[in-house]
């Protein structure tokens, strides 16, 4: 029989919160046996649950420990489903990603690296704290195709620019698509700094990222 999608998601979010590692792969498992998409169930259930942790942390509510333990839970379910991820292994295009310089959070980076290699991106992760300078040598020497810088602080923000400028100033703007990403971030503000496209997930990243180099699955 099967069971309701909407609620499956909702107890796949609340098992992260909860730091129920146990229990998130138990009901990954169900979603795979479900046959329920599993782009879907990281960014309606697992991505949703670290994304509700990390507003307890911002509150207070949740320290460094718990923060890391919803990490771990969140992990261990995309661990289920990463053999169920479609491989696009002739995908060509380079994309090399990082936090920006000031910036400690790599969670929604590393989830958005694991979904861009799921997709057959090939993926230079950068890490966090990385200086502008960093994004631009690093795509050069790949002959990278894509940029992608991530952020998740108000107070960093405005470093993602000065990725922009060094291209521009280097006369390299042409040749990098910039995207751009995190809970702070909108499109509004990647219009205003001059970037190619901003994702608000880990899913849209994917979507954005073959828009933007014109790949076709």
């Amino acid at each position: 029989m099967s069971i309701d999608k909407q609620e499956l998601f909702k107890n796949i979010s609340d098992a992260v919160v909860e730091m129920d590692e146990d229990e998130v792969v138990l009901l990954v498992k169900k979603a795979v046996e479900e046959k329920i998409d599993a782009y879907e169930v990281i960014d309606r259930g697992l991505s949703d649950g670290m994304g509700r942790a990390g507003i307890l942390f911002e509150k207070e509510e949740y320290f460094v420990t718990e923060l890391l333990m919803c990490s771990d839970a969140m992990y261990a379910g995309i661990d289920v489903l990463l053999p169920y991820l479609s491989k696009c292994r002739n995908n060509p295009f380079k994309i090399v990603i990082g936090v920006i310089e000031g910036d400690t959070h790599d969670i929604g980076k590393t989830l958005v690296k694991i979904m861009l290699e799921a997709a057959g991106f090939q993926v230079l992760d950068l890490g966090r704290d990385v200086p502008p300078i960093k994004f631009y040598e690093e795509a050069k020497k790949a002959n990278a195709d894509i940029i992608a810088v991530s952020n998740l602080m108000t107070t960093t923000m405005r470093r993602m620019e000065e990725v922009i400028k060094i291209l521009e100033k280097e006369n390299a703007r042409k040749d990098f698509k910039v995207m751009i990403g995190g809970g702070c971030i909108s499109q509004n503000f990647a219009d205003e700094i001059g970037a190619d496209g901003y994702s608000a997930s880990a899913v849209e990243a994917v979507r954005l990222a073959k828009n933007l180099v014109g790949y076709m699955d």
